[in-house]
């Protein structure tokens, strides 16, 4: 479930977990009721990377991605990072910041089909 993640990277994680961003808070919020009976946890340790939200039973990461991820070494990175995640078998979707805060019930649904799917696996 942690993929090799080491203490360093578990240490990070319980930082960021006391320190959401407000769309991070945001969407954990609707998450962490176990939306289709999967269970989120927040700040998830995989391997090298810590996942803003991961659901173990979907092997399914949730990225929220601030202003900092339109810089273009941040976005390389951000590549590179997903295709190791996805080289796991761990299926990576993204949103924005604005895209919670402005169209959350899009978010939630686009999150909510793509569980729907797996469920019927």
């Amino acid at each position: 479930m942690f993929f090799g993640a080491n203490n360093i990277i578990f240490e990070n994680a319980k930082y960021l977990r006391k320190n959401m961003t407000e769309a991070e808070k945001l969407l954990w919020f609707n998450l962490k009721t176990s939306p289709l009976g999967f269970k989120f946890r927040r700040q998830h340790p995989l391997a090298f990377f810590i996942a803003d939200f991961y659901c173990h039973k979907a092997k399914l990461v949730i990225e929220l991605d601030g202003s900092i991820h339109n810089l273009e070494e941040v976005r390389i990175r951000d590549v590179e990072r997903q295709r190791i995640i996805e080289q796991l078998g761990i299926k990576v979707i993204r949103f924005t910041n604005k895209q919670v805060f402005q169209s959350l019930e899009i978010v939630l649904k686009e999150i909510s089909d793509y569980l729907q799917i797996i469920k019927e696996v």
